[in-house]
C-alpha cells in the first residue's frame, strides 16, 4: 500500500495479526510495516500513516544519509565501510598504523572474513534448531554473484560480504540456505517455510538488491 503526503510517497506493507493495537515500524533498511488488528479497515490503516507522517519521513531521511554510498573507497584511518549495517570508520575495524593501502585491503577482507564466520556461527545454531536440521559443513567464501548457496550433499557456503549487512539480513540468508536443506528448489513449499520463520523476508531480498552494490571492498 502507499501513500502521498506533500508530494512524498510512503510506501508500506500491512501484517494482520491477532492483536489489540495498531503500530508502524520502520527497519534498518528504511522498509515501512503497519501492524494492524485483524479487522482493521484500509481507511483507519491509511489515516493512521498519514497522521505520522511528518515522522515516518524524518526517519526514513535519517536512513538514507546513513546509508550514502561513498563514491570511492578510502582506505585511510577516517574511511567509512560497512559493518553489519552501519558505516565504520577503517581505524575501528583494524589496525591501520604504518600500513600502505594493500596491507589494508587485505587485512580488512580478512577481517570481514572473521567477523562474517563468527556472525554466521552464532546465528545459523538458533535457526538449525528452529528447523531441525544439520548442515554437513558450514563455509565461508567469495562470490560475485551469490549471497549464500546449499549443495546437494547438505553443504552451505555465506559470501563473507555478508559482514557488511544488518544480523536481520544476515538471518534471512541463513533461513533461506537452512531451508534448502529441506527443499532443494524454491517452490511453494520452500517459500512458505521460510515465511513461517521470517514472514517478511521481502524486505530482506529488497534490501540485498538495493545494498548490495555498497557492500564490497
Amino acid at each position: 500500500m502507499k501513500i502521498t503526503v506533500e508530494n512524498h510517497t510512503i510506501e508500506f506493507n500491512v501484517q494482520y495479526g491477532s492483536r489489540k493495537k495498531l503500530s508502524i515500524h520502520i527497519d534498518s533498511a528504511g522498509f515501512i510495516t503497519v501492524k494492524a488488528p485483524n479487522d482493521t479497515s484500509q481507511e483507519i490503516i491509511m489515516s493512521a500513516v498519514k497522521q505520522h507522517a511528518a515522522v515516518i519521513l524524518e526517519k526514513l531521511n535519517a536512513i538514507a544519509k546513513a546509508r550514502d554510498i561513498p563514491k570511492t573507497r578510502e582506505y585511510q584511518d577516517n574511511g567509512k565501510f560497512l559493518h553489519l549495517g552501519k558505516y565504520v570508520h577503517l581505524h575501528e575495524l583494524i589496525e591501520t598504523d604504518g600500513l600502505s593501502e594493500e596491507e589494508l585491503r587485505v587485512n580488512l577482507k580478512k577481517f570481514y572474513f572473521a567477523s562474517c564466520k563468527k556472525t554466521i556461527g552464532e546465528r545459523i545454531k538458533i535457526y538449525q534448531n528452529q528447523l531441525k536440521v544439520k548442515p554437513k559443513s558450514v563455509e565461508i567464501d567469495e562470490s560475485v554473484t551469490k549471497w549464500g548457496s546449499c549443495s546437494s550433499d547438505k553443504k552451505i557456503t555465506f559470501n563473507y560480504r555478508l559482514a557488511m549487512a544488518p544480523v536481520q539480513v544476515i538471518d534471512y540468508v541463513i533461513i533461506h540456505e537452512l531451508c534448502h536443506l529441506l527443499h532443494m528448489n524454491h517452490d511453494r513449499s520452500f517459500w512458505r517455510r521460510v515465511g513461517s520463520l521470517m514472514p517478511d523476508y521481502k524486505e530482506k531480498e529488497a534490501y540485498l538488491a538495493h545494498y548490495g552494490q555498497a557492500m564490497t571492498l
